[in-house]
């Protein structure tokens, strides 16, 4: 019962930790998760606290799961991972059956999971869940209070650091489908063999003397007897999913020329994508700074274009009140969102690759870019991303140590 118990403690406090962790490090995305749940059960007046509970919510886990991890304040632990699997798996099941939201967004970006997937994962959890819950008081430390509580302090300081930082500038790992080096072009791309959606088509034939209506598949419908049947309706339901492309539903629409999509991703020369996917939420302080990075791009030859997928009129009034000195392309929201994590944002692209992307606050000056190549540029500034290599540096850290001193702290209370 002792290695039962233990075994659950460590497999369900690294899931924990996981589930935070990947959520943390985008807290925008898991903002925009809960917007949909929020808007999808009819609560969309609870939009203002997306945020809020984008950065409890991963907070929460991730705590919970260093604590089982740990060993360390196991039975409010317990209670804590007990009322989260007792709260999601209920609504994983709803989810599961009414589909009003594809991706549950549980593990962010990092592995997404069908809803029919997150609920028996869930109930798996909840099985484990309620071990620990049972045997709480069982679970004894190696390290006292006091040590105990730094551990959580600085847990909660690094989390937070995490957070903090991929909030303002953009996710310390990226897992998404556009994130840099990847190329557009091929995460549109099905390979050849992949399969194929599944549909069961319904036909419903009437009978024309007893006026009853019956269903029928593509095998058996009476096609050829019109005399005694007459054709009302069909219906397809899928039944299995095939292959679904990383990108889809990736199209610019220039307001004159049209779809532009292919044309950009063939080019091989530069691109820039100013990204606001909502115009009214963009941050104008930032746009004086893109105008000079048009302005740039257009002295060099290379495409300068705005994507959003606010309307029109959306768009001029903001032109008006922030003179921009490119055109706006219509783009899908959610691509855009998934694109870059900034409104407004920035990427370069070259032949459908993606070289580099700028959160607002990181916005390169046109005059940095004016000797250089801006692939050569962007090489450079990923390699002394300084406060990526701090974020880093302190995971590390913070790993190291709390080994080391777990190791001692071991070989002390074994002598």
């Amino acid at each position: 019962m002792k290695l039962l118990r233990n075994i659950c403690r460590i497999l369900v406090g690294l899931l924990f930790i996981y589930s935070g962790f990947v959520k943390g490090i985008d807290p925008l995305g898991s903002e925009y998760k809960f917007t949909d749940y929020f808007n999808a059960f009819g609560m969309s007046w609870m939009n203002f606290t997306s945020l809020f509970f984008s950065f409890l919510l991963s907070m929460s886990e991730f705590l919970i799961g260093i604590c089982l991890f740990l060993n360390i304040k196991v039975r409010t632990a317990a209670w804590g991972a007990l009322i989260f699997m007792g709260l999601f798996t209920p609504l994983a099941l709803i989810l599961a059956i009414k589909n009003p939201v594809t991706d549950c967004g549980c593990f962010g970006d990092a592995l997404v999971l069908t809803n029919w997937e997150t609920f028996w994962k869930n109930v798996i959890l909840l099985a484990m869940t309620w071990v620990i819950f049972y045997n709480r008081v069982k679970f004894k430390s190696i390290f006292n209070f006091l040590e105990q509580t730094i551990i959580l302090a600085c847990t909660l300081l690094l989390m937070f650091s995490i957070q903090f930082y991929s909030y303002r500038h953009l996710p310390v790992i990226d897992f998404r489908p556009y994130a840099i080096g990847k190329n557009i072009t091929e995460g549109m791309t099905i390979p050849e063999g992949a399969p194929h959606d599944e549909y069961k088509i319904t036909l419903q034939y009437k009978n024309k003397t007893t006026g009853k209506v019956k269903d029928f598949t593509e095998e058996n419908y009476p096609w050829q007897d019109t005399v005694n049947w007459e054709y009302v309706t069909s219906s397809q339901k899928l039944i299995k999913e095939g292959y679904k492309a990383p990108i889809h539903d990736f199209v610019i629409e220039h307001p004159e020329l049209g779809d532009i999509t292919q044309e950009i991703l063939e080019d091989n020369v530069y691109t820039f994508l100013a990204i606001a996917y909502n115009i009214n939420k963009a941050h104008p302080q930032y746009q004086e700074k893109l105008n000079r990075l048009a302005s740039y791009a257009k002295d060099k030859g290379y495409r300068f274009y705005g994507l959003s997928a606010s309307g029109a009129e959306d768009i001029r009034k903001y032109a008006d009140a922030h003179p921009v000195n490119y055109d706006f392309c219509s783009t899908d929201e959610i691509q855009l969102k998934t694109i870059i994590r900034s409104n407004p944002g920035l990427v370069l692209l070259r032949q459908g690759t993606i070289l580099n992307k700028w959160s607002d606050r990181d916005l390169p000056e046109a005059e940095d870019l004016q000797h250089t190549d801006p692939a050569a540029y962007s090489l450079s500034e990923q390699q002394a991303n300084a406060e990526k290599l701090v974020i880093y540096s302190l995971i590390l850290a913070y790993i190291a140590c709390l080994l080391l001193y777990m190791t001692k702290k071991y070989r002390k209370t074994k002598n």
